[in-house]
């Protein structure tokens, strides 16, 4: 079957102008239900479980799962798959360790629990890493979009990072935390629902459909999915055997999950601490579901193109601009559209929570809370526009950047566990250390997959070892 043009018709543009045009008109409406900051940042505590799950698989897979697993697929195998298969355990233990702290302190930011055990001081310090890591991590993701923006539509970067910023920025500052979880419910919907039509597509486009490519797909070793090669299982350096795999992502749902706000406030959202656990755990479940549904288109996407080296990240884009037919295609760049929304939207309002509530301590300001979601909104349209293209994989690059603090944090809260008390400098020094030991692992080339593991071991050595240090020691 002949290319298609790569430009889009005018039914694709009526799709997208009806999609954001309903995303910013659901934002002003809903928005009028917030009259103070408990509902603009946890929504009174009222949310469904299962919204609050679809918010969180929307929410960290984003505009990476939709582009930039296809491409492993392509490019690959199965092996990144694996990483899920942790992702699930982490959750788990978020669920039993962390979630009771939080719930029964009745807190809005979790870093208010960090206050709360060792001092205002590493409570802002804490908060000052988790923006950080949103800021950096987030411009990852919104520039991942911006690039397929840039291929289907006759935009530049900036002008692509400006049209997105503005209508997320429109119904995040409307609608709080509310529209965010409701939202993310209806784009998880609509991109999940775009991959599935992708295979319907792509079995038309196959000689012999479907099976025909599963056939060739699995002839070639591409459906691989558990590393247990003899020859690269106990090597540091790669990053997606078994044990490197799942362990890895262990930790970084624990991580991810449990001390970064931008995924624990959807969760602090839900009615009881049973819902909030059943929202987490399921999360684990859809994610590995739907990493395993764009997998498998780019492993058919390899069929249909013969394997062509169509440069890192480009495969599904090119495949949405040359060969879908008006109106899929359309329907295809709303659905990357709302992927790339959710986890900036999610974004904005979790960086403003933390600012009001760990630093300028105003939490019944509603004027002032909106005021701050738009300035961090600028910040990350700034940070997207400023990064440039990268030969990595956009997904693992946006992983790598999260797990320099992430190991930290984690082994931060863990000694918030023991119930002991911890000088401030003993555990700054902690969340230096394990920055400082990610720079080291990465410069002795150790596959990342490891990284936030031993971060939290060496945050939470160091901070024990200088704690018992002469003048430092604090025994309860």
């Amino acid at each position: 079957m002949a290319a298609m043009a790569t430009t889009v018709d005018i039914l694709d543009i009526w799709i997208l102008v009806l999609f954001m045009g309903g995303t910013v008109a659901y934002g002003l409406w809903s928005g009028r239900r917030n009259r103070t900051t408990g509902d603009y940042f946890l929504a009174a505590r009222e949310l469904p479980w299962w919204a609050t799950m679809l918010s969180v698989v929307a929410t960290e897979t984003s505009v990476l799962t939709f582009i930039s697993l296809p491409g492993i697929a392509y490019r690959g195998n199965w092996f990144f798959l694996q990483l899920p298969f942790g992702y699930i355990l982490g959750r788990v233990a978020v669920s039993y360790l962390l979630l009771p702290l939080y719930y029964s302190e009745g807190i809005t930011s979790i870093y208010q629990y960090i206050g709360q055990r060792f001092g205002r001081q590493v409570q802002r310090v804490t908060s000052g890493i988790f923006m950080g890591t949103r800021v950096l991590a987030d411009g990852v993701r919104f520039f991942a979009t911006a690039l397929l923006v840039q291929t289907l539509l006759p935009l530049s970067i900036p002008q692509a990072v400006l049209l997105l910023g503005s209508v997320t920025l429109v119904y995040t500052l409307a609608g709080g935390i509310r529209t965010v979880v409701w939202m993310d419910t209806f784009q998880f919907v609509l991109y999940a629902g775009c991959g599935v039509l992708s295979l319907v597509f792509l079995h038309g486009l196959i000689d012999g459909g479907l099976s025909a490519g599963f056939s060739q797909v699995a002839a070639a070793g591409k459906f691989d999915l558990i590393n247990l090669r003899a020859s690269e299982i106990f090597s540091y350096k790669v990053a997606y055997t078994f044990p490197a795999a799942v362990l890895g992502g262990g930790f970084l749902s624990f991580a991810s999950h449990g001390v970064d706000y931008m995924m624990v406030q959807r969760i602090l959202s839900t009615r009881s601490l049973k819902a909030a656990r059943m929202a987490l755990i399921g999360s684990g479940l859809f994610v590995t579901l739907q990493f395993a549904l764009f997998m498998l288109v780019g492993s058919m996407l390899w069929v249909l193109f013969a394997g062509e080296p169509l440069g890192v990240d480009r495969e599904f884009p090119h495949f949405i601009a040359t060969y879908l037919p008006a109106g899929l295609k359309g329907l295809l760049l709303a659905g990357v559209l709302a992927a790339a929304m959710s986890t900036l939207s999610s974004s904005i309002n979790s960086l403003a929570s933390s600012t009001v509530n760990d630093w300028l301590k105003r939490t019944d300001d509603l004027r002032l809370s909106r005021l701050v979601s738009l300035g961090w909104g600028l910040v990350l349209m700034l940070v997207a526009v400023m990064f440039t293209s990268t030969e990595s994989p956009v997904v693992e690059l946006g992983l790598q950047i999260a797990s320099y603090t992430y190991g930290g944090l984690l082994g931060l809260f863990l000694l918030g566990r023991t119930g002991k008390r911890f000088h401030p400098a003993a555990l700054v020094t902690g969340l230096v250390g394990a920055a400082a030991m990610v720079l080291l692992l990465k410069g002795l080339d150790v596959a990342w997959t490891w990284y936030i593991m031993a971060a939290t071991a060496t945050n939470i050595g160091l901070a024990w070892s200088v704690n018992r240090l002469p003048g430092l020691s604090t025994e309860e």
